[in-house]
């Protein structure tokens, strides 16, 4: 292969959504100790996001885990997230809409000052960018996009449409469930669809949303009301409402006023009713798993290596636990002068992360399957199950704080 003249890097990312991006934060920190040196770092990503708008709620939030609020504070931007907005829930009411089961989840029962944050995707892209800004071994290359690669023995290379050549010893694929670096090395996955469709927007209720998530099991697919705190008032929630394609595609064409009385209605009225709603938008709901994280000088992170079922709202908190992983195992590989690009290195993330992946997105699809079944003997032990585990606060306790990440 003819030498490349171009710009050298220890690490180059792409993809500079929330996982990208703080996986850039994190490696910042990193020394090269056999340069004693910060390790150099590009961030690549096609396009300009639009900035935080105080005054509209981003349609796409994450609920984030105690874990990932530690590791966005490790970042450096959970102040700052905090002073843009993050909603605090302090209670989760989870049901089943065919049966009489319910479970209820209470903070103040782990001795936990709540039990997560509802922020919107832009407000955590836009504090790590703003932060990455300040970092001087951080190069921000936006827009920007990859036309090329050449990877080898020594470095990966990649040319960008203005023909520059960057060339580094790892290359990190942040770059999403369709992610293009996957699919340029051809890296094999298995996926299907739930022939479902998630539906997103911001709602306003009639009643407060009490910082509680609240979460209904219906047979047609699960319904999420994620509450928002917009300056002290707490009649905003968000909402993710998976149904089945068709059904979906129907609700899609209602008038405003139309959707929020099937919302209400589907809702059964927990929070009153659904007075007003935001645009709305729909995705399709495919589960996708890489066979393969990493290959000679790659690993993909995020959904370019997983992406899950949206009901229970692990999909960046699992995105966050890729990068915290990996990073320890580069910085592991730095201290030990080794070669950070080295398959058997990151064959160490891949083997710490791909077991606990595959749990979760196993216990999704269980959980799916459990509660979209019609069947009467199914529905009277999904009732039977719920009131149960209901009743016992110790095991109850336990889920919520591993759901955490504690």
């Amino acid at each position: 292969m003819t030498d490349l003249v171009g710009e050298d890097y220890d690490v180059i990312i792409v993809g500079a959504g929330m996982v990208g991006a703080s996986a850039a934060c994190l490696l910042a920190q990193v020394q090269c100790a056999s340069q004693n040196r910060p390790l150099k770092i590009a961030l690549i990503e096609s396009t300009v996001g639009k900035p935080f708008d105080n005054k509209v709620f981003d349609p796409r939030v994450a609920a984030v885990t105690e874990r990932s609020r530690q590791m966005l504070e490790s970042c450096g931007v959970w102040h700052n997230i905090e002073q843009l907005r993050a909603s605090p829930y302090l209670a989760m009411q989870v049901w089943d809409a065919e049966s009489t089961g319910r479970i209820d989840f209470d903070c103040h029962a782990i001795h936990q000052p709540n039990l997560g944050h509802i922020v919107e995707n832009s407000v955590i892209v836009q504090t790590l960018l703003t932060q990455i800004k300040t970092l001087d071994n951080v190069d921000l290359i936006c827009p920007a996009t990859i036309y090329d690669y050449q990877n080898n023995d020594q470095s990966i290379s990649v040319q960008l449409d203005d023909d520059r050549w960057l060339t580094a010893a790892l290359l990190i694929a942040a770059d999403g469930a369709n992610s293009k670096v996957r699919q340029h090395f051809k890296v094999e996955t298995k996926e299907w669809s739930y022939h479902q469709e998630a539906i997103v927007t911001t709602i306003e209720t009639q009643n407060s949303n009490q910082q509680t998530a609240w979460q209904c099991f219906t047979q047609k697919g699960p319904l999420a009301l994620l509450p928002l705190n917009n300056n002290g008032d707490l009649h905003r929630s968000s909402i993710v409402w998976s149904q089945e394609s068709a059904i979906a595609k129907s609700l899609m064409t209602l008038s405003d006023e139309q959707f929020c009385a099937e919302l209400s209605k589907s809702s059964e009225y927990c929070l009153g009713n659904i007075l007003a709603i935001d645009k709305r938008f729909s995705f399709p709901l495919i589960q996708r798993h890489a066979i393969d994280y990493v290959m000679p000088r790659i690993a993909l992170v995020g959904d370019a290596a997983h992406s899950i079922h949206p009901l229970a709202g692990q999909g960046v908190n699992m995105g966050f636990s890729d990068v915290e992983v990996l990073v320890e195992e580069l910085v592991r590989a730095l201290s030990r002068g080794n070669d950070i690009g080295d398959k058997l290195i990151l064959a160490r993330y891949q083997r710490r992360r791909k077991p606990d992946n595959l749990a979760a997105m196993a216990l999704m699809e269980a959980f799916n399957k459990l509660f979209i079944a019609d069947q009467l003997p199914l529905r009277f032990l999904r009732s039977l199950g719920m009131a149960r585990l209901n009743k016992f606060n110790v095991v109850k306790n336990e889920l919520i704080k591993l759901a955490m990440g504690l």
